[in-house]
């Protein structure tokens, strides 16, 4: 707990152990972005001690259907032990998967807090009727739903949850519990800027502030890629409300203890820190009574 406030990392990412060391290779390729710790449950928790972060949120992507059940079972494990961790998982669900109605149900039943959805590795636009059902069960069902949202790092043609598909969401569900990673859209902010006054949804920090620089030097066509500008990340804060505003790292993609700084080194006041920092997250999720070691 930094400086008394409550801090709740909302958006992180952990791999089981046997096949950690592989996933992020392949994510490394992919992206050839540096991680910060080795995508570990116990990297993640060392991590969090050392950036004085109370709570992180794992959230697990579903890239085929015959994931889902398996990746519940360990994110339902994960919960279990939250009070040793510090760690707790969301479910993850994919569009394509038959029996989703059974599978929130289960979630909502064993305590999970919300879903994951990614529409660029699931390959299915955020507005699709596949998800629009799913987030409307889950929403009746009390979970939060968290998405990526807007491009995947250096691909601009990753077009699948645009601001503007955020907003026909809310137009078709009206208020949900949606958070929109990265500001509202990863490199598509200036839409983001249009678009957020227009709809409630949560906005999270996630690997919007401070440079981002390739594993592979050159890697990237046109070299470092820039995160959201400081002043437009500040005129955000000041569309949605602080209190739409939810910490987030993307570890193992970000440092975590140099995230909590940049948030409280913006000139913003103590208690917009405070509900960005946690006070939002832990009114959302219900995580008052909840107390880490």
């Amino acid at each position: 707990m930094e400086n008394g406030f409550m801090i709740i990392d909302i958006h992180t990412h952990i791999f089981p152990d046997e096949i950690a060391p592989r996933a992020m290779a392949s994510l490394i390729e992919d992206a050839h972005t540096r991680p910060f710790c080795d995508g570990t449950a116990s990297g993640l928790c060392k991590s969090r001690r050392e950036a004085g972060i109370d709570w992180c949120v794992a959230l697990p992507v579903a890239t085929s259907p015959r994931q889902v059940i398996h990746m519940n079972d360990r994110a339902i494990l994960t919960n279990d032990i939250r009070r040793e961790t510090g760690l707790i998982s969301f479910g993850g669900i994919h569009p394509d998967f038959e029996d989703w109605k059974r599978e929130l149900e289960r979630l909502a039943r064993s305590g999970i807090k919300g879903i994951k959805l990614h529409p660029v590795f699931q390959k299915v636009n955020l507005d699709d009727l596949r998800y629009l059902r799913i987030m409307e069960r889950a929403a009746e069902l009390g979970l939060a739903i968290l998405t990526h949202a807007g491009v995947y790092v250096d691909r601009p043609d990753s077009a699948f949850c645009t601001p503007r598909m955020a907003l026909q969401v809310f137009k078709e569900l009206g208020k949900v519990p949606m958070i929109l990673a990265h500001m509202g859209g990863w490199r598509q902010w200036d839409e983001a800027e249009e678009i957020i006054p227009q709809i409630p949804f949560y906005l999270d920090t996630a690997y919007c502030l401070g440079p981002i620089v390739p594993f592979d030097q050159g890697s990237w066509q046109g070299g470092p890629l820039n995160t959201m500008p400081r002043d437009q990340f500040l005129r955000f804060i000041k569309l949605a409300g602080a209190n739409r505003i939810l910490f987030g790292t993307d570890s193992p993609w970000r440092d975590q203890k140099e995230s909590v700084e940049s948030i409280l080194n913006l000139p913003i006041t103590e208690g917009e820190k405070r509900a960005i920092l946690g006070e939002n997250a832990a009114k959302l999720l219900g995580l008052k009574d909840y107390h880490a070691k």
